[in-house]
């Protein structure tokens, strides 16, 4: 009984010890890598939400950081996180739909453009188009729908699911090379490029997982040990008008460089506004002397970012955007600690 109890206090001394440190260590990562001050360190400290974008390299990409401090169990929030339900109960979200075994079309109901982007996409020329859409998809909205018909909306609708169910079964099978290259600008912009340069961006990331990243990059060639895999579509307001995406949400338990961490990746496999690439990761670091630290780093390469017209609307974007993550960051807690 005696052996019992020594075990158990050096064991529960371990796990205090490793969860200060990890306090030490982010508290250097949140100094150094994203700037915060001792007052923004503070607040995490106390539960209370930090939102901060972080610089990024290039002008067409944005980097939303994130964090707090939860007392909670790092998988009360993986649970959290993999229920979709507890997404639509966020204010931004308009729909959302998980897809099934395989994907079918009918999960896919509900996936609609509004009136005035149907308007838009009669218009849609290759590098002159008001969504995003590779060359042979625009192209088959020209050919494919009868514009003086009854109802063109229908049309449009149906053929847009068409288009994202056959996107998702091909990179299911393929992976990045059935992503599209968008045409829409001037410049043609491979999507599957993108990820690898988010990824390499390590500095934002509060630690360095190369199994995760390789299973990012080359899905469905590899495997992920002690993880979970689901596809989605949303249908999220972000301020400017209604945007559709179609993402892939990975959850694992993995070893990063500190120890033990629970990571969870949103990759983006489409979008018909705004991302034209899109990443966000949440690592649950354990702290000390329990609960753990949500850290959320949110990555993207957006259309419309540059120029003096750009720099305007990154202003207001990133305004909203450390505004909404603060608010999730802050219903996070609170569900999971009440």
């Amino acid at each position: 009984m005696k052996i019992f109890v020594f075990f158990m206090l050096a064991s529960t001394f371990v796990v205090a010890e490793s969860g200060s440190q990890s306090s030490e260590r982010l508290s250097t990562f949140f100094k150094q890598n994203i700037g915060l001050n001792d007052s923004e360190i503070g607040s995490i400290e106390k539960g209370e939400p930090v939102a901060k974008i972080v610089e990024s390299p290039k002008a067409s990409q944005m980097f939303l950081f994130g964090a707090i401090s939860i007392n909670a169990q790092p998988d009360d929030y993986v649970r959290f996180a993999t229920n979709l339900q507890n997404l639509k109960s966020l204010p931004s979200y308009l729909a959302l739909h998980s897809f099934s075994t395989p994907p079918a079309l009918s999960d896919l109901s509900g996936f609609d453009m509004d009136a005035d982007e149907v308007a838009d996409l009669k218009n849609c020329e290759p590098t002159d188009c008001d969504m995003q859409l590779p060359a042979e998809n625009i192209e088959k909205f020209r050919s494919r729908i009868n514009w003086s018909g009854d109802d063109p909306g229908a049309q449009v609708n149906h053929l847009a699911k068409e288009m994202v169910l056959e996107t998702l079964l091909k990179y299911q099978r393929l992976g990045d090379s059935a992503l599209a290259t968008y045409v829409d600008k001037d410049v043609p912009f491979p999507a599957s490029q993108q990820f690898r340069s988010l990824l390499a961006y390590s500095k934002v990331l509060p630690d360095r997982i190369p199994s995760l990243d390789s299973y990012l990059l080359n899905y469905p060639k590899g495997s992920l040990p002690d993880s979970s895999t689901i596809f989605y579509w949303e249908k999220i307001n972000f301020g400017l008008r209604p945007t559709l995406r179609v993402n892939q949400e990975v959850a694992a338990h993995l070893v990063g460089n500190y120890g033990p961490v629970d990571v969870i990746a949103i990759k983006q496999l489409y979008a018909n506004h705004y991302f034209q690439t899109a990443l966000d990761l949440f690592f649950c670091i354990p702290r000390a002397p329990r609960g753990f630290y949500l850290i959320v780093i949110k990555e993207s390469e957006q259309d419309g970012l540059t120029g003096f017209k750009g720099r305007l609307i990154r202003k207001s974007a990133s305004d909203r955007a450390q505004s909404a993550l603060g608010k999730y960051l802050a219903k996070v807690k609170k569900d999971l600690e009440g």
